[in-house]
């Protein structure tokens, strides 16, 4: 059965709004966790639009689940990384430019340097985990540099539109899982994914997580975080047990 992490990133946009101290990202991981979430994903741009580095430290203190660091390979952020130590860190494409993350990250063309972050995380016994499209070479990219999972993006799955276009791209979601446990990675899915688009996505045998996070926001501006995650992880049980 594939469990829930909560990305409580746009927490802190809410924050930054007004650049104040609320609502504070570390309590509504603690809601999250108290409501059954397997674990916390937050996100530190370099340009730290919302997540800060008070928050990651303080997630590092406070969070009793597991702690999934979003982070691109800017050797600035690495070095956070290092001295922070996640249980995870899972690497991403960064724009500044952009309001979410754009497609995944190129592990191929940038081989080089994710097999150097590589090895220097799990020095620091951090889990590594990329966030890739389900496309066979940034797979076996990713297990040929040694990562630990990938995260497939489920963006084209959750934009889909009509019944052909929605079975194609869980096809693809399905094709993907299957290269990447052929090549020994654990399989996340993400990005996208709703109340409303979940159940296709949990279906599939073999997700061991699945990273939401705008949605449960969004839904707990009218329930409450907590609530709104054990929302999810019922339809998460549901669908994938």
């Amino acid at each position: 059965m594939a469990v829930l992490n909560v990305n409580i990133d746009h927490v802190a946009t809410v924050r930054q709004a007004r650049l104040t101290d609320e609502p504070d990202p570390v309590w509504a991981a603690v809601q999250c966790e108290l409501a059954g979430a397997n674990g916390i994903t937050t996100h530190l741009r370099q340009d730290r639009r919302h997540i800060c580095d008070r928050d990651v430290r303080l997630l590092k203190e406070t969070v009793a689940c597991k702690l999934n660091l979003e982070m691109c390979m800017a050797e600035p952020i690495v070095r956070i990384a290092e001295e922070v130590k996640p249980d995870q860190v899972t690497l991403v494409p960064e724009k500044r430019a952009e309001l979410t993350t754009e497609g995944g990250l190129d592990c191929a063309r940038h081989k080089k340097r994710l097999a150097e972050v590589v090895r220097r995380m799990h020095k620091k016994r951090i889990l590594v985990s990329t966030f890739i499209a389900p496309d066979t070479e940034q797979i076996i990219a990713s297990a040929q540099t040694g990562c630990d999972a990938i995260e497939l993006h489920t963006g084209m799955y959750a934009n889909a539109k009509g019944q052909r276009a929605v079975k194609m791209r869980l096809a693809e979601l399905e094709a993907g899982k299957e290269l990447a446990a052929e090549n020994k990675l654990v399989v996340h899915a993400g990005h996208g994914l709703t109340y409303r688009n979940i159940g296709a996505a949990a279906c599939i045998n073999g997700l061991c997580e699945l990273n939401i996070g705008h949605s449960i926001i969004a839904r707990a501006v009218f329930v409450g975080i907590g609530q709104a995650t054990a929302e999810m992880i019922r339809l998460i049980d549901k669908f994938s047990g």
